[in-house]
């Protein structure tokens, strides 16, 4: 469910759109995922901005794969 409480923005991957709870992080969605230093290195080589919680689980997973 996303309200209007928090910043409603766009996952640089899919597009799709997503509750930024920057500010609540731990009740953020993407907290859900736990990465590693080197997974966030990875992701963050690829991307720049915010992504969902299913994006970050798929390139975790290409992470894990590329070793």
């Amino acid at each position: 469910m996303i309200s209007a409480k928090h910043e409603i923005l766009h996952c640089e991957r899919c597009q799709s759109a997503f509750e930024c709870k920057a500010n609540s992080y731990t009740k953020c969605q993407c907290s859900t995922v736990q990465l590693s230093i080197n997974e966030v290195q990875y992701v963050s080589e690829l991307y720049d901005g915010c992504l969902c919680a299913s994006c970050l689980l798929d390139l975790q997973k290409e992470y894990q794969e590329s070793l």
